[in-house]
This record gives C-alpha cells, structure tokens and sequence, in this order.
C-alpha cells in the first residue's frame, strides 16, 4: 500500500505568470494522474486558489500581453474531480474576507486548531 500525502500549499501565485499555473498544483495532478494517495489544505494566502471565478486576463507587462493567464480555481476544481481531498484553514479564509460562498464546490473548512488532526491522517506532509 502507498503512502498518504498531505500537500500542504502556503506560498501561493509562484510562478504562475511565466508558466500559467501554481508548480505544486501542477505536480500533485501529476501524482495522482500517476496513483498517488494525495489530499491538499491550503492555507495563509493559497486560501485564495479557491476562490471562485479568478480572473488575471488582460494582464500586460509593457508590450507584453499575458495570453495564457492562470485559472488556479480551475485547477483545484479538477484535483476535486479527480477524487483530492482539498481542504482551507478557516480562519485563513476569513482574514482575506472570503466567506464558504465565495469558494468552490467541493473545498472542505478547516478550523485552525483541527490542522494536526489533518496532518495525522496523512502519511507524509509536505509543505510548499
């Protein structure tokens, strides 16, 4: 049997502008594409990757016109699909003032004192 991993994404929008999405969004869809047991919490200013609608077209730097913008909610909404577990930190939500109706279907709340019981339910937890 596999190990269980937990995905735990704080540092949110790296590299999304050079390659139109999130580096561990895009690994953890390979892994599981590949059969990994994997679940994801997002938490500190990644609470955001949930965050219904998200919109960076029109971006330009310059002359620079940004024609593949990142659709992060997108991708979290296919890890879901793909059988993820995603969950947020409440309170990591709620200080950036997103509210449960603001998010997508299928993230699962998490209070901030809950996280170690998140954690022991994992194998392995690996934080970006």
């Amino acid at each position: 049997m596999g190990k269980r991993i937990l995905q735990v994404i704080e540092s949110a929008y790296r590299g999304t502008l050079e390659e139109q999405d999130d580096t561990v969004v895009w690994i953890t869809h390979a892994m599981k594409g590949a059969g990994a047991d994997l679940g994801v919490l997002l938490r500190g200013n990644a609470v955001n990757y949930a965050a219904k609608g998200q919109d960076a077209s029109g971006l330009s730097f310059g002359a620079k016109t940004q024609t593949q913008p990142p659709r992060i909610d997108e991708e979290i909404t296919r890890l879901i699909g793909k059988g993820v577990a995603v969950s947020y930190v409440a309170e990591d939500a709620a200080e950036r003032g997103l509210k449960p109706a603001d998010l997508i279907e299928g993230v699962k709340p998490v209070r901030s004192g809950d996280v170690a019981g998140v954690f022991e339910a994992y194998d392995q937890v690996w934080h970006w």
